[in-house]
């Protein structure tokens, strides 16, 4: 049960939805051309993993005459991204908020601070534990005969690729806790699907990451992490919530009849 005073039609709840998407991709676009200026800083910083591990003979390089300044383009874009998470993730707190309890609606801070944290420990987790690992499989195989030739328009497209999809995946407590709110998820069912989320975990794993076991096993254990924290979190909000109820039913409730039976027929 939620508390407000009034209900919002569907196309009312459409025309929100286009005010927050409006708000939200004028702030991406807001942060795309301020860091524009800082394209080639973002791009060496972004190519640090690959370059510790080439030959010393080897660099990354364009086909394309315009590939470098596509590329600066797209990390411009990204970047534009990461630097308003925050901002949207605001904005989707303030769409949902007004079906939610007035104390649930206090949230709206944490949940911000928490969404943006996870976010980019993921796309961290990706820089830091998962590219090195990658790289040096993949790489591996270079031979005396066979040596890496690296473009950069694949390799940027690789790693956008990569630290969105592991900052979105480790989105997974916000998305449950979210879910668990509006009523559409419980503690119960998750733990009751928590077999089948271990073979998604991986599933998600093998086609997120590369065909190599040790980096769909660096993504699916983290996964799997989230998803048991996720269940405990449930836990404490829908205790609290139960309370809440509980209160409000006895605040509410009709007042008991303390006149004797035979006292209403006198009247």
């Amino acid at each position: 049960m939620t508390e407000g005073n009034s209900k919002m039609s569907f196309f009312q709840h459409l025309e929100e939805l286009r005010s927050h998407l409006l708000k939200a991709t004028l702030a991406v676009m807001l942060g795309f051309v301020a860091c524009i200026y800082f394209g080639e800083r973002l791009f060496n910083f972004l190519a640090a993993p690959l370059l510790e591990q080439l030959p010393k003979d080897s660099t990354v390089v364009f086909t394309g005459l315009q590939d470098p300044f596509f590329m600066y383009l797209k990390i411009s874009f990204i970047a534009g991204i990461f630097l308003t998470f925050p901002y949207i993730l605001y904005q989707v707190w303030k769409f949902v908020a007004p079906g939610l309890y007035s104390k649930e609606k206090r949230l709206g801070l944490p949940f911000v601070v928490t969404g943006t944290a996870l976010f980019y420990v993921g796309a961290g987790f990706a820089y830091f534990v998962v590219f090195p690992v990658v790289f040096n499989f993949f790489l591996s195989f270079q031979t005396t005969a066979l040596k890496p030739m690296i473009s950069i328009k694949e390799y940027v497209s690789l790693i956008m690729k990569f630290m969105l999809a592991f900052g979105a995946v480790f989105e997974t407590p916000i998305i449950i806790v979210f879910l668990g709110l509006l009523g559409i998820v419980s503690s119960d069912l998750l733990k009751r699907s928590r077999r089948y989320f271990i073979v998604i975990a991986f599933i998600l794993g093998a086609v997120l990451s590369p065909p190599d076991p040790a980096s769909q096993i660096l993504l699916g254990i983290p996964l799997l992490v989230l998803y048991e924290a996720s269940i405990h979190i449930l836990v404490v909000i829908e205790k609290r919530r139960k309370k809440r109820e509980k209160e409000w039913d006895a605040e509410f409730a009709p007042e008991p009849n303390t006149e004797a039976p035979g006292q209403e027929e006198d009247k």
